[in-house]
Parts: C-alpha cells; structure tokens; sequence
C-alpha cells in the first residue's frame, strides 16, 4: 500500500491484512464509532483576548505620568483595561507579568524628560523673580520657607548617589590564620644520655 491518505475502506483493509487472524474480528471495515475532539487547555492567551496595542499602552502611560493616575485609571475603563495594567503601563512594562523585569521604556521616559524639561523651565522662571531686593523686604518665615525649598530643588536636581552602604565605613573583620611549620624548619638539639 502506498503512503499518503487514505480511505477509511482502504486502511481498514490493510489492518486486517497485517494483524494477526485471531484478531481480524476486531476490526471491522466501517468502524462507527461516534467520536469527539476535545481541546487541551494550552498556556497563553485564550479565544477571544487582544493584546492592548503599543499606541494605547504608550497613551496610558503617557496619561498616568502627566494627568495622574485617577485620569489614566479612567481613560483605561474606557477600554476594559485593569487599572493593575495601568500601573504597568505607567512603568514602561507591557503586562503586569513583566512590572518587575521591564525599566522604563523609551516612550515613558520620553513623556516623563518632557515634563521634566517644562518643570525645569518654570522653575527657573520662578527663580528669576527672586530678586536681592525681594529677599532682602522679605520676612524671616518666608526666607526660610524660601530657603527649604531651594535646598529641596537642589537635592532633586543632583544626580542618583551611590548606595550610601558603598561610601561609608563599614565594618571590617579580620580573621588571623596562623601559619603551620614543618617539622624540618625547626633546630635539632641531640641529647644524650
């Protein structure tokens, strides 16, 4: 018999023809047996899902860094998106499965430089209008209220530091390990006696 498909007629004969005579019974020539295809539940997404597109993430996350959590978390509702998913979003992550795994991505922090680049902007107009002469008819509260926030602008505007356990002292231990000697290194004095 050649390979390839076959009728049902076809490869009932030829089963009969190779299994041995005691059990050519078995088989008949027309099976009719109703069966049933049953799927096996496979891993990843099921019938029906859709992935959330790139643009709609980028949005989401675009809204969350700048209107706020609570716009995006409304925005995201629109869509039947969870508001978990926002948070991801929000990080750079694609899913909630990746939060941990994924910095953020190139479209987050391209909308967060934005928006660090407008605050910087208003800031620096704000420190234009202090002026000595403001400073100087100014009362002692707010010189200090101005103070702690300069010190607080300048605090954010330092790059990230080291770990503060890498520049610190930290404890030392030293462990000694007396060395053993051979007894060949030690001098021989012969007794008598």
């Amino acid at each position: 018999m050649a390979m390839g498909i076959v009728s049902d007629n076809d490869f009932g004969k030829e089963i009969n023809n190779t299994t041995p005579r005691a059990q050519k019974s078995i088989i008949p020539l027309n099976p009719s047996v109703n069966a049933e295809v049953i799927d096996i539940p496979s891993p990843g997404r099921k019938e029906g899902d859709v992935n959330v597109p790139n643009s709609l993430r980028q949005v989401i996350g675009e809204s969350s860094f700048t209107d706020g959590r609570q716009e995006a978390v409304a925005l995201a509702s629109n869509f039947g998106i969870s508001p978990s998913s926002v948070s991801a979003y929000a990080r750079g992550a694609k899913s909630t499965a990746s939060y941990d795994e994924t910095p953020n991505n190139s479209i987050v922090a391209s909308s967060r430089n934005r928006v660090q680049k407008r605050a910087m902007n208003r800031l620096m107009d704000a420190m234009k209008h202090i002026t000595p002469d403001k400073l100087a008819n100014a009362k002692a509260r707010d010189l200090a209220g101005i103070a702690k926030d300069m010190s607080a602008v300048i605090k954010q505007m330092e790059p990230d530091s080291e770990p503060a356990s890498a520049g610190q002292n930290q404890p030392q231990f030293l462990v000694y390990a007396p060395q053993f000697r051979d007894e060949r290194s030690y001098e021989v004095i012969y007794a008598k006696e």
